[in-house]
């Protein structure tokens, strides 16, 4: 016996169902259910081995007096045991009437693996103080903190700091003995993008 044609009344969900799984490929499945039937309608990148025309088993949905539209999102086990984050939306029809719930079933297994690397790599408890002996007369070290705490305090960054902000920067860099350095005015200039020559010409000045 042929399968029923789809109903033209869910055509619009289907392509949205297309286009959530499409733009979060290859991690997003996306099922129809059809409550006038209790059928599934539609399936978009099938992660979960269900077919079309399966039972939804949503029957609670047609009860009266139902008003949720969003139910979750909530977690699931795959077949395959990963994890999945989900979220129905009620469909309803012109009458308010629920027509279809369409499930966003979003893998997070990569992500949490993901997660779980990155803490990993980036755990405190790997790293070990500076040693003296290679930090001792790093002018670099220094610069770096104190330009980043001026930033901080100025509420700045430097993609917007104008010619006055690293005029008076420069001046506050000398302040702390940033310069005692011997490439360290080519440094300051590499970093604020300002010629090597704008920054000796405001050193000159506070000796003037």
């Amino acid at each position: 016996m042929p399968s029923p044609s789809p109903d033209p009344a869910l055509d619009n969900y289907r392509a949205i169902a297309d286009a959530i799984a499409t733009l979060f490929f290859p991690h997003a499945e996306v099922v129809l259910h059809d409550l006038r039937s209790q059928k599934i309608d539609y399936i978009a990148n099938n992660l979960s081995k269900r077919e079309i025309g399966d039972d939804a088993a949503l029957e609670d949905l047609l009860e009266p007096g139902t008003d949720e539209t969003n139910i979750g999102p909530y977690e699931k086990l795959n077949w395959d045991g990963q994890k999945i984050r989900s979220l129905s939306t009620v469909l309803r029809d012109s009458a308010g009437k629920p027509l279809a719930v369409l499930c966003i079933n979003l893998n997070i297994s990569l992500f949490e693996n993901a997660r779980a690397a990155l803490d990993l790599f980036l755990s405190p408890s790997r790293l070990i103080p500076q040693p003296d002996a290679l930090f001792r007369d790093d002018w670099q070290e220094r610069i770096n903190t104190f330009l980043n705490g001026w930033l901080r305090e100025h509420q700045l960054s430097l993609s917007v700091l104008n010619r006055d902000h690293k005029r008076e920067l420069v001046l506050a860099l000398h302040a702390e003995g940033a310069f005692k350095g011997k490439s360290a005015a080519n440094y300051v200039a590499n970093v604020l993008g300002m010629g090597r020559a704008t920054v000796y010409k405001h050193l000159k000045e506070l000796k003037a």
